[in-house]
């Protein structure tokens, strides 16, 4: 991912578990956004946390020290699981990686470069239904996504920058 340019970012949890159906995590996903956020690294335009996976439209604008602010995310909400969990839970999220004991995301998550306003549009309309699947049986207001901050204006976690304050190539 490169600075200043924007991208739909889907990042699994580990062997597709449900670690995120538990609203604690979700908060701690939320918190590192507002933290990003606050100190300038990163621009929020779009969201939806699932049981086992996230869509994020999102843009770098600056380094987190020697890391891209992505790397700083997978990174805080990792230990933060870690932090939450009972020992009992953790047990499959153990790594034979030599630079970790756990592993809560999977190693590659993918990342699509949105160059055009229909694309993001595109890519919001994904997410934002994605809740409302049969197989997710998730409430039609779903609350954890930027799905009401489009249709009301509410900004709930008070994480979005609108996409219409962002200038695209046409």
């Amino acid at each position: 991912m490169n600075l200043h340019s924007i991208y739909f970012w889907t990042d699994t949890v580990r062997d597709w578990n449900n670690l995120l159906d538990n609203n604690t995590r979700k908060k701690i996903i939320i918190d590192c956004w507002r933290e990003l956020i606050k100190r300038d690294m990163i621009a929020l335009y779009g969201f939806v946390i699932m049981p086992n996976h996230i869509h994020v439209i999102w843009e770098m604008l600056q380094m987190n020290g020697k890391e891209m602010p992505y790397a700083s995310f997978n990174k805080f909400t990792s230990h933060m699981f870690l932090k939450q969990l009972k020992p009992n839970e953790t047990e499959i999220f153990k790594s034979n990686d030599t630079d970790r004991r756990y592993r809560f995301w999977r190693r590659t998550p993918l990342a699509i470069r949105i160059d055009h306003k229909k694309d993001l549009i595109r890519s919001l309309t994904y997410m934002h239904r994605n809740p409302l699947q049969k197989h997710w049986n998730l409430l039609k207001k779903y609350r954890w996504s930027s799905a009401r901050f489009y249709a009301t204006g509410v900004d709930e976690f008070e994480l979005l920058t609108h996409y219409h304050n962002r200038v695209f190539k046409e």
